[in-house]
């Protein structure tokens, strides 16, 4: 019995712009999941950023990420990209090229450095060579490049030189996120040394949190009355930026297996899993020792849980991402929450958000549980190294902790310095905090703009301090009698 027929949907060679590699369903996800991490930036995180901190801030604090966005896919696109996936230079980096001309972008997707070979020379894996064209690798490389600078950006939000920070963005992209992102992902030492990190749990969060309190030091602390007092000025308008913050980590998490594939459908409900998990931990932990649920804990208890499956999302079982939420919704706290206050150095440096405790402690506790818990067949759908798994099944699993540690400490070791480094670069060429002046006022003084025209910082009406809302007009509101 013959074959039925192709449908034309489906056909390959039906134009130019179809050829018989390009798969159409992956390609979609692939935009569709590098759209979602784009929208995690913009609009997210810029709504985040504006509406968490002070009012005098919030337009510093949002252009400081939109900014970052379009330096980083600007950069990304002339150097970053090669440098991050391309051809090796050396064990941790790759040779930087342009990724502009046609020739080398509507071609099938190749890392090229990715080929894994067994200790005699035979090929292990193949190099990763997905069915759709590099513009579509590149962009959605591109977006997470993006937002490790705008999560970096949280340590250093209301004080730092808005023309610091425009140096440093690209920078940092250069010399710190294409390391790590070779090292891991693009063919470099840690990558074919078999330590595993599927989504960014050490490329995006360990190395901003670890990076965005270097940065913290060197730039140097808010001002006093803002450190004493930073409310928010928009708790409802947080929640949005939150919010699209923990959708658009499906197109994260989700979009990392490089297909539309039943290892995507396992990374994405386990980042839910250990999301709510965290969130309802951190909240009850905020009941049971402050007798208040907290908002801004329970995004921030969701955000750990969104850092801390990212390493292991497609790797490890359902039960096993409630466990991790388990350990991010708590350890993270108790280093926020009573560590920082007891230490020293935590108290010293200005971390504004608390990324450090956000992204570096969570995405450290995510690589290690990683090592514990990644289930063997669930590896075999993903990683080059034949016969992975944690330490939890035995077998080689528990080199595999040692493999995660070793890699979160490159991470740690390289960021410090090379944050360092840039750091006291740039501050050889302008501040790299604002002076007192502009510290004082805010955004009229960086920007000349203001984000609403309302009065003092999370303050509600007082008659005696807004005198300009006239008697009359409060005699005027109150009910007739």
């Amino acid at each position: 019995m013959a074959n039925p027929p192709v449908p034309v949907a489906y056909q390959a060679n039906t134009s130019l712009a179809v050829t018989d590699w390009l798969n159409k369903g992956d390609n979609a996800w692939q935009m569709i999941s590098a759209t979602l991490v784009g929208l995690q930036s913009v609009p997210g995180l810029v709504i985040l950023y504006g509406s968490i901190v002070k009012k005098k801030w919030a337009v510093n604090s949002a252009f400081m990420a939109l900014y970052a966005f379009a330096a980083v896919l600007l950069c990304w696109v002339t150097w970053g990209y090669s440098m991050s996936f391309g051809h090796q230079l050396l064990p941790f980096w790759g040779k930087a090229m342009p990724a502009l001309g046609q020739k080398f972008l509507i071609v099938q997707a190749e890392l090229p450095s990715t080929t894994h070979y067994y200790h005699d020379g035979a090929v292990e894996a193949t190099k990763i060579n997905p069915y759709y064209p590099m513009a579509s690798m590149v962009y959605f490389q591109c977006v997470f490049a993006a937002i490790t600078l705008i999560l970096l950006a949280g340590s250093l939000l209301g004080r730092m030189n808005i023309r610091a920070w425009m140096m440093f963005v690209p920078l940092w992209l250069t010399f710190s996120y294409t390391v790590g992102a070779f090292s891991l992902w693009g063919g470099g030492f840690l990558f074919h040394w078999g330590v595993m990190d599927y989504s960014g749990g050490y490329v995006i969060h360990l190395s901003s949190g670890i990076a965005g309190f270097t940065a913290a030091y060197w730039v140097g602390p808010r001002s006093t009355k803002d450190r004493e007092r930073f409310p928010p000025n928009n708790v409802l308008l947080m929640l949005a930026g939150a919010g699209l913050l923990w959708m658009g980590w499906a197109g994260f998490n989700g979009g990392d297996p490089y297909a539309a594939n039943i290892d995507s459908s396992m990374a994405v409900l386990n980042t839910n899993i250990c999301a709510a998990t965290s969130l309802l931990v951190w909240t009850c932990l905020d009941v049971i020792l402050f007798k208040k649920p907290s908002v801004i804990g329970a995004v921030q208890g969701m955000i750990t849980g969104l850092v801390c499956i990212t390493p292991a999302a497609g790797l490890v079982q359902g039960w096993a991402a409630i466990l991790m939420g388990v350990l991010s919704g708590s350890i993270p706290w108790f280093t926020m929450m009573v560590v920082h206050k007891r230490s020293r150095l935590l108290q010293k440096v200005d971390d504004t958000l608390g990324v450090f405790h956000t992204h570096a402690v969570a995405g450290f506790i995510g690589g290690v549980s990683t090592g514990l818990f990644a289930e063997p067949t669930l590896c075999s759908l993903f990683l080059p190294v034949t016969n992975s798994r944690g330490a939890f099944y035995g077998g080689s699993g528990p080199m595999q902790v040692f493999k995660q540690i070793t890699g979160a400490l490159f991470i740690i070791v390289w960021n410090v310095i090379v944050t360092s480094i840039i750091c006291v670069a740039i501050g050889m060429v302008m501040p790299l905090r604002m002076p007192e002046d502009q510290l004082a006022i805010g955004d009229d003084a960086v920007h000349g703009e203001e984000a609403y025209a309302l009065w003092g910082d999370g303050e509600k009406y007082d008659s005696a301090k807004h005198g300009w809302y006239g008697n009359e007009m409060v005699e005027a509101s109150k009910p007739a009698t």
